[in-house]
């Protein structure tokens, strides 16, 4: 690849189709105001035209804001599966951490009367 390119890489084919419909309204729009025809038929196809694009920019944003309102559910539905299984695991390592801080608790007991026993022991045969 050479310097030009890495600069500016080629986004994706998205891209090329948005400039390519600019593109050609832009040509279509100049085709119009350069074509030879009396200026109330240029205004009358004008109109038609923008009509025409206005409805079809209205239905882009239905389409959209139908797409987002999708988008915005499935995210919403995802967070909340994601916060269901936080708060179960976080549940579960609680609850085994407690479990272990018992067992231990319970040997730490044992294992203090064991040494008792044994000083006990000890210290009576000494004794004797």
């Amino acid at each position: 690849m050479n310097h030009t390119e890495q600069e500016h890489p080629v986004q994706s084919g998205s891209t090329f189709f948005k400039g390519a419909f600019i593109g050609a309204l832009v040509g279509a729009a100049a085709a119009l105001l350069f074509a030879p025809k009396p200026g109330r038929e240029l205004r009358g196809e004008l109109s038609d035209k923008i009509t025409l694009v206005t409805d079809k920019t209205k239905d882009v944003a239905g389409v959209v804001g139908d797409k987002a309102t999708e988008l915005a559910k499935t995210v919403s539905s995802k967070a909340s599966d994601v916060m269901t299984t936080v708060n179960e695991s976080r549940g579960n390592i609680m609850s085994s951490v407690k479990q272990a801080s018992m067992d231990v608790t319970d040997e730490v007991a044992t294992a203090s009367e064991d040494v008792k026993n044994v000083t006990k022991d000890a210290s009576s045969d000494v004794s004797q």
